[in-house]
């Protein structure tokens, strides 16, 4: 037991050293979008926000929002669920469902689940929901001076150390890094990688024209490269260097460069452009860097941390520390920049990078320009409800 609590210690000591110098940082499983993770102490629950049982009628919206996009989305995360014992019939009841219909899929959930509403630890019921997409940029197979901006595959010398299968009190994290002689170091930062393009030959999986969307390609984990001659190629995430994840908006804010009512996704964009000469450096203060893989060019959208295609308008990426994966969940917010209210059954089908805490969530737009356009601006104020199995007993995510 001794030997097991020194080792948490300095697992959570190399945490803390990641968010302060860059070292090796604990993150969960390859995903969509990465989340860091700080690792438990000993004996203390996971959970980052509190789920207070509730009842149907609070869900504003609930019985005037089309099911049926949610429901296809919930089935996929029934092929992950369905092997955990308390979904596994409940999973197998949704298979079977015959016709379904608004009025189907609603008797379905309020027959066979509980909703719990999503608190912080705070006890404050709000939080903030941005918004992601599937980006389209311009590429090719080959290097040229057009295309010039290397998208780089998982190299073979990250290393990825597991720590759940020893330590069950850090399922789900992991340490990255690579070999120096005998020592496990951290991985190369963003900036050693833009600075040294030749640390990482041989591992180009295509070239892009636009440093300012490839940057943007990291942030949303996923995106599809056209060629000249039309082929259209997906990409997914594969891994990433193990660096926390910094906001280069609230940087640029911090430094005067932007207003905060600017600092949206097309306003750095456009500080970008602008800027020519700015743009390395500001890069580089996001030290974190993602590596893709192609993905099968039939699949209906990005896979996500849940290890299934994710769909557009009814997928959420959340903290795993505070709602489960692959649950279903009704979102109460409104639209982009707008008081219009925009409430729906979601399902938490990924992780990403800045979601962290209770109430929060990163709303999946899907594909292309007006996606784009919407999840940049998404910034708005939500509530959220987890709908549990009966069956359920909540332990680490819920406090009564």
């Amino acid at each position: 037991m001794k030997n097991q609590l020194s080792f948490i210690v300095i697992i959570s000591f190399l945490w803390l050293a990641a968010c302060t110098t860059g070292s090796i940082s604990p993150t969960p499983p390859p995903t969509q979008s990465e989340e860091t993770i700080a690792p438990p102490l000993p004996g203390k629950p996971l959970a980052k926000s509190i789920h207070k049982r509730d009842q149907w009628s609070s869900l504003t919206g609930w019985n005037s929002d089309d099911l049926l996009p949610a429901w296809q989305a919930f089935l996929q995360s029934c092929r992950v669920l369905s092997k955990q014992p308390v979904w596994h019939e409940n999973c197998k009841i949704a298979a079977s469902l015959q016709h379904p219909s608004n009025t189907r899929i609603r008797k379905f959930f309020e027959t066979y689940f509980i909703p719990y509403q999503v608190v912080n630890t705070d006890n404050t019921e709000q939080g903030l929901i941005t918004g992601y997409y599937e980006p389209l940029l311009k590429g090719s197979r080959t290097f040229s001076e057009r295309y010039r901006f290397p998208v780089y595959a998982a190299p073979d010398e990250l290393l990825t150390i597991e720590l759940g299968e020893a330590y069950p009190e850090l399922k789900d994290l992991r340490l990255r890094g690579r070999l120096n002689g005998r020592k496990v170091v951290p991985y190369y930062s963003r900036s050693e990688i833009m600075n040294n393009p030749g640390l990482l030959n041989g591992y180009e999986l295509l070239w892009v024209e636009d440093e300012v969307e490839l940057f943007f390609l990291h942030v949303q984990g996923s995106g599809r490269i056209v060629f000249d001659n039309g082929e259209m190629m997906k990409i997914g995430f594969a891994d990433q260097n193990g660096f926390p994840y910094n906001s280069i908006g609230k940087l640029l804010v911090q430094r005067g460069e932007l207003p905060l009512e600017q600092a949206s996704m097309q306003g750095i964009k456009q500080w970008g452009r602008q800027n020519p000469n700015k743009l390395a450096e500001l890069l580089q203060q996001n030290a974190r860097y993602v590596f893709f893989r192609e993905l099968p060019s039939d699949l209906s959208g990005p896979i996500g941390a849940l290890g299934v295609p994710l769909t557009a308008g009814r997928s959420i990426a959340i903290d795993p520390l505070s709602i489960p994966q692959g649950v279903p969940v009704f979102l109460a917010t409104t639209w982009p920049n707008t008081s219009r209210p925009l409430n729906r059954l979601m399902v938490a089908q990924d992780v990403g990078g800045a979601i962290k805490g209770g109430v929060r969530a990163d709303f999946f737009w899907g594909f292309g320009h007006e996606a784009g356009n919407q999840a940049g601006k998404m910034k708005q104020a939500g509530k959220m409800w987890i709908l549990m199995p009966k069956e359920y007993q909540p332990v680490a995510f819920t406090q009564q």
